[in-house]
């Protein structure tokens, strides 16, 4: 009864975004009872092990398109806050390039007092306009938000790495305690050949 309870303590814990905590094998006893619990106590150690490492993968491929994303969302943002600065200023027209394609450039003339909203790429071959002070707000959105699943995501991984140490440890824990189980049966005389013959 009391390997039940304390197993499903442990699996009932998760972090933040649901992701359960391994078990910490502290006593093989709470969860081998005898060897021919040995094998599916292992082969359940390596399953627990392969879904981390493929959660791992996933959140490491979250964090690099995070860090993709987020360079570009700032660059767009801060060319908003430009444009809204230059918009409540007096100033001149504003002179730039603007890029048509990755090697193709075009020279345009801005009046910032004439801008009142941006056209902006939501992705998927979309673009929308909005007005400037709504796309201010919606870039801070976005870039808030990616900031903070980047920040999950790397908080993961680590959790991850530390889940699938404990299994690893808890895996060689078992297999040690089986060593030894073994050397007890030579040792014994009963070996692996006949523990399940009744008498000889």
């Amino acid at each position: 009864m009391a390997d039940k309870s304390t197993s499903s303590t442990v699996t009932a814990q998760t972090n933040p975004r649901g992701i359960p905590v391994a078990p910490f094998v502290d006593n093989v006893a709470d969860y081998v009872s005898s060897r021919e619990d040995v094998e599916p106590t292992l082969r359940r150690f390596q399953e627990m092990i392969s879904k981390y490492q493929f959660m791992e993968v996933n959140a490491q491929r979250r964090a690099v398109g995070l860090r993709d994303k987020i360079p570009d969302i700032k660059k767009t943002l801060e060319m908003v806050r430009f444009l809204k600065m230059r918009r409540e200023s007096t100033e001149s027209d504003l002179d730039t390039s603007f890029e048509l394609n990755d090697t193709l450039y075009a020279r345009a003339s801005i009046s910032p007092a004439d801008t009142e909203e941006v056209y902006l790429w939501l992705g998927a071959n979309v673009m929308l306009a909005y007005p400037i002070g709504e796309a201010e707000e919606m870039l801070q959105e976005k870039l808030s938000a990616a900031q903070s699943s980047l920040s999950n995501c790397e908080e993961d991984q680590e959790f991850l790495r530390e889940q699938i140490t404990t299994l690893e440890v808890a895996t060689a824990r078992v297999y040690n305690w089986d060593v030894v189980q073994r050397r007890k049966d030579k040792a014994d005389g009963k070996g692996d050949d006949n523990p399940e013959k009744p008498g000889g």
